[in-house]
């Protein structure tokens, strides 16, 4: 009769053990990043973006500027031609991507040209009127709405270059965050505004684009308008009633804040309206507007129109 011994043996077991804690070890590592890390990584980057967009909208907003001082001047020398067709492309970056290897959500966003809405609400309105703009000025803009998800938890944000400003709308409030073109002048009876205003002109199929990568938006000058006088009245009806206030008047740095402040003209936001409306109205002093209204061609996304 045969005998066979049989040992325990413990030391393969306690190899599956050390694995199985290994990996246990990993994967909480790895919660313990997703959870808390991730996130504030994931913030900071569309932080970040929403910084660049702010730098694009700014280089924008001087792009056109440029523009429309070498098409003014050219026009005026009789050379309309080499500013007329001369188009620039300005970058702006819709979105954030998200991290690699890691659970995470991209941001993305969306640009929308508003260059004339139906019932033309949004304008400047003046007494008396422009003889080329007798219904008023139509306000125009370029939108950005982004579309965070880690960013101020993805409350609403905006940015928009309108009437030559650069605005940022936030859930919390809204400020200009670069002043449009106005220069104003004291006089001992009156009070000089100058006021260049960009007028945007879009092509159908042109105006609005969306998603996470970069897109262009092209500018091109057209022609510009003049128009000088004593104004009875500026009404600026907007969106974004409080941040031209908070250019206007709201700081010592508000360019109407000293003449406001001494009563020479008054500045107020009625919300009565739709929408609502800056009114400008004279003080102790007159007001003597001089708008140089600049029509500028813009296209939206991929591609370019030439017409």
């Amino acid at each position: 009769m045969k005998y066979r011994n049989f040992f325990n043996n413990h030391c393969a077991v306690a190899g599956v053990i050390e694995a199985l804690l290994l990996v246990a070890l990993v994967a909480i590592i790895l919660s313990f990043i997703q959870l808390y890390y991730i996130p504030e990584i994931m913030q900071d980057r569309e932080a970040d973006h929403m910084d660049q967009v702010s730098d694009q909208f700014s280089n924008l907003k001087s792009v056109i500027e440029v523009q429309s001082t070498m098409g003014i001047i050219n026009e005026e020398s009789g050379n309309p031609k080499y500013t007329a067709y001369t188009s620039i492309s300005s970058p702006i970056t819709l979105g954030s991507r998200e991290l690699p290897y890691f659970i995470s959500q991209r941001s993305s966003g969306q640009i929308t040209l508003i260059d004339q809405d139906a019932a033309g609400s949004y304008k400047i309105n003046i007494q008396p009127a422009p003889a080329d703009f007798p219904s008023g000025i139509p306000l125009t803009s370029i939108r950005y709405d982004a579309f965070n998800y880690y960013y101020l938890d993805g409350a609403e944000l905006i940015y928009a270059f309108e009437g030559g400003g650069v605005i940022l709308k936030q859930s919390d409030g809204e400020i200009m965050r670069v002043n449009p073109a106005m220069n104003i002048i004291n006089y001992t009876h009156e009070i000089e505004i100058n006021w260049d205003i960009p007028l945007l002109k879009g092509f159908p199929g042109k105006n609005i684009t969306g998603g996470y990568k970069e897109c262009y938006i092209r500018t091109n000058y057209t022609k510009y308008y003049e128009h000088q006088g004593t104004a009875n009245f500026i009404h600026i009806y907007t969106n974004y009633p409080d941040a031209w206030i908070h250019s206007l008047i709201n700081t010592s740095r508000g360019l109407l804040w000293e003449f406001h402040n001494n009563g020479y003209i008054n500045v107020i936001v009625d919300k009565s309206t739709t929408p609502d409306r800056v009114i400008i109205t004279p003080g102790t002093k007159n007001i003597d507007l001089r708008l140089t209204i600049i029509e500028i061609g813009i296209q939206v996304g991929a591609g370019a129109i030439v017409s």
